[in-house]
């Protein structure tokens, strides 16, 4: 009884090993068929990392300011602008002196965009760098530093506020 046990556990593992075999032998030749590899897969998987790079290498690099570089500028009256996108009531709650305002953000809509238009003429008739200025330096400022990109605005000019007026240390230099 041991050796006809033995010997079906042992005809069902050499049927397991011939099916699964077999299995991946047939899926190999249908890929081969339908001009499949794993070398194709391969290569798709790089030609698709390289269209990510080239869409991660098309997407801007922003330019800041730091809180003490914009600081700096205003004490030197070096030759700036200060476009400030905060809602109008943050705006008038606190902004640091002369500072644009557009109340644009969140620079979402078309309706907020429009609003950063108004500020064109004035950006356009300077050389001078634009250092936007949002509530958190992020997502605001760089949707406007977009917007004013496509605007032709030279992109050499225009920065960021880094960390934005939430983070605006310097007190003396805040209009209320």
């Amino acid at each position: 009884m041991r050796k006809s046990s033995s010997l079906i556990v042992a005809l069902s593992l050499v049927a397991s090993i011939a099916l699964v075999g077999c299995g991946s032998n047939s899926n190999n030749a249908n890929k081969k068929e339908n001009g499949a590899s794993n070398k194709v897969t391969t290569n798709e998987k790089a030609n698709n990392a390289k269209t990510e790079n080239k869409e991660e290498a098309k997407k801007t690099e922003f330019k800041y300011y730091t809180a003490d570089e914009l600081k700096e500028a205003i004490e030197k009256k070096a030759d700036l602008l200060i476009l400030d996108i905060q809602v109008e009531d943050e705006y008038k709650a606190h902004h640091i002196k002369g500072a644009i305002p557009t109340y644009a953000y969140p620079v979402k809509t078309d309706e907020e965009k429009a609003k950063l238009d108004s500020s064109l003429e004035k950006i356009n008739s300077s050389k001078a760098p634009v250092v936007i200025v949002c509530p958190g330096g992020a997502g605001g400022a760089e949707r406007t530093y977009e917007y004013l990109k496509g605007k032709n605005v030279d992109e050499s000019r225009l920065f960021i506020l880094e960390k934005g007026q939430k983070a605006w240390p310097h007190e003396d230099l805040l209009e209320k």
